[in-house]
């Protein structure tokens, strides 16, 4: 997951005031950031100017204003996924009998009051936050205010738990996980790959990730191939690595959802994926055609005995340079510490929306009530009238 910082602390209602960029034509989508703390705004800068000087993309997409009236897109830097991924379950059985114990911090109590704070703003109020571009990566993040912030843009890892009426490829955007382990740092090559395909990760899974036990059964005792069962800590990273970067090939399976990191630590070992994941989406696929840097295999195929082996042996030692070549072209946006990689993409793919936007929002200054009869061509990318007066 790509946010990072300190604890969500309560939103502050101001917006942070940096002076305008030089205009230069074509101007790039205008973008005002809130300030939720300051702390929390770090993301946003890197692909924004700002006033000093600083090392950053060649081509910056959107540009930070200082006036809200400015604006065409609203940033709100609230970190949905380390909100959730901080949030205990339940405090201690010490900490419960303290008599000066802290309140245990809540996600659902946070999500609460930053849509409390925002649906007093008029810049929400006025477009129902359809300007608006929210972080949501973490499959379960902001899962409690979800239908409340659909209209908004959200930047998302995939759809595997959210609705039709909550997200689509029409209104937001797809981001890679970063990477969880180093890159592979030498040239493109085969003899040093003696593996011929490599997994670890968990065995079990809920929903689509289910294959994964079955995907196990068929190919655990294939001479060249390593799968593993391993839990996240530093130790399986350390393996993961050494196995990825040795391998031709590594297998993305579904888990409880679509995707996960361990394709873009496929990427970026330059160890080519192989891809069971029916219902995945992928990011950036305006400027990457992921057949030439991925193989992707239908699910009911892949549970075969034998299918996949044969299939991935069949592949010439020509056809795996090309696929390593081809990665390597597009490997800087899965790295999120590159100036020129996802961060800048991301801020390209939410300046596209901008027109469709303005689109929606005109069309629906006009809009009279309607039945819900009958197919309603925007039923992609916007929220029923029912549901905005909830």
């Amino acid at each position: 997951m790509w946010e990072r910082g300190r604890l969500p602390r309560k939103p502050r209602p101001s917006p942070i005031l940096v002076p305008p960029p030089p205009a230069s034509p074509p101007p790039p989508p205008r973008l005002l950031a809130f300030l939720l703390p300051r702390s929390l705004l770090s993301l946003a800068a890197r692909a924004m100017p700002s006033r000093r000087p600083r090392r950053g993309p060649r081509d910056r997409p959107v540009a930070r204003v200082g006036d809200p009236a400015d604006a065409d897109l609203f940033y709100v830097p609230f970190f949905s996924s380390l909100s959730l991924v901080v949030n205990p379950i339940r405090p201690s059985a010490a900490a419960a009998n303290a008599s000066d114990a802290a309140e245990p911090y809540s996600d659902e109590s946070t999500q609460e009051e930053l849509l409390v704070w925002l649906e007093r703003q008029p810049y929400w109020r006025r477009h129902q936050g359809r300007d608006h571009v929210f972080i949501c990566q973490d499959p379960n993040a902001l899962y409690r205010v979800v239908d409340r912030i659909s209209n908004a843009v959200l930047l998302i890892s995939d759809f595997g738990r959210l609705r039709s009426e909550q997200a689509s490829l029409v209104k937001d955007v797809i981001l890679p996980y970063a990477h969880r382990i180093n890159s592979f740092q030498g040239d493109v090559g085969v003899e040093s790959r003696p593996s011929l395909l490599f997994f670890m990760g968990n065995r079990y899974r809920k929903e689509g990730g289910k294959v994964r036990d079955t995907l196990f059964q068929v190919l655990e005792n294939e001479a060249d191939v390593i799968i593993k069962h391993g839990a996240q800590s530093r130790e399986s990273r350390r393996m993961a690595t050494r196995g990825m970067h040795s391998s031709k090939f590594c297998l993305h399976p579904a888990g409880d959802t679509p995707s996960a990191c361990r394709l873009f630590d496929a990427l970026v070992s330059l160890c080519v994926p192989v891809i069971v994941s029916d219902y995945i989406e992928l990011p950036f696929e305006d400027v990457i055609d992921y057949r030439n840097i991925s193989i992707f295999v239908e699910t009911s195929k892949a549970v075969q005995p034998g299918f996949l082996t044969s299939t991935l042996r069949g592949i010439s030692s020509q056809r795996i340079l090309e696929y390593q070549r081809e990665i390597k072209k597009v490997k800087h946006y899965f790295e999120y510490e590159d100036p020129n990689g996802p961060v800048n993409q991301i801020w390209h793919q939410v300046s596209s929306k901008a027109p469709l936007i303005k689109l929606l929002i005109n069309r629906d200054k006009r809009l009279v009530e309607r039945g819900t009869n009958g197919t309603d061509c925007s039923c992609i990318c916007s929220t029923t009238k029912e549901l905005l007066r909830k």
